[in-house]
């Protein structure tokens, strides 16, 4: 009868143990996943290799007339990476010359967004002409890239305007060469 005894309890047992482990399972799981998405603001000029450009005006051939400038450049292209934050939903891509050339006006425009990007790509202000202040070139960028390198992003227009809307003909000095730079800065609004 121990036998018998033993037998049975350890047949209890073993049911008991294997209804435990059955009701610890259901039809159902779940588990967590954890994402981290970074904030990211990044902006560049490209193509990297050929980004300083050279523009110029051409002398009157008659007298009394005043010099023009040489032509446009279009070859570079404003790229830029971004993923908004909560507290700042957008953000800008603003524009600054170190150097102001007197007499001289430094226009840039910049085109509307083509190419590989995705995301909130924004319409960009009218032409500007450069100064020393910051001034908004690209508003409204939401989470959103531009694609990398030339053909994507915003193309950019140089001219030049000898005493034009803001500079003053009378400003204008012989020079061989005078270098300025164009600083691009993305940033919350």
């Amino acid at each position: 009868m121990t036998k018998t005894t033993f037998s049975l309890a350890m047949s209890l047992a073993a049911l008991a143990f294997s209804t435990n482990l059955k009701a610890q399972d259901t039809n159902t799981d779940n588990h967590t996943i954890t994402i981290t998405v970074p904030e990211v603001a990044i902006v560049d000029i490209e193509p990297s290799a050929t980004k300083n450009i050279t523009l110029g005006f051409t002398p009157p051939t008659e007298a009394g007339l005043p010099i023009v400038s040489s032509g446009s450049n279009n070859t570079l292209w404003l790229n830029y990476s971004s993923i908004k934050s909560v507290a700042d939903p957008t953000r800008n891509v603003s524009v600054k010359l170190n150097a102001v050339i007197p007499g001289i006006d430094i226009n840039v425009t910049a085109a509307a967004a083509t190419g590989a990007g995705g995301g909130t790509l924004e319409t960009p202000s009218a032409q500007l002409t450069l100064s020393g202040a910051d001034q908004t070139i690209i508003s409204g960028i939401g989470s959103a890239y531009t694609g990398n390198g030339a053909n994507n992003g915003h193309n950019l227009t140089y001219a030049l305007a000898a005493g034009g809307s803001v500079a003053n003909y009378a400003d204008l000095q012989a020079a061989a060469t005078t270098v300025a730079t164009v600083t691009y800065t993305i940033s919350d609004n």
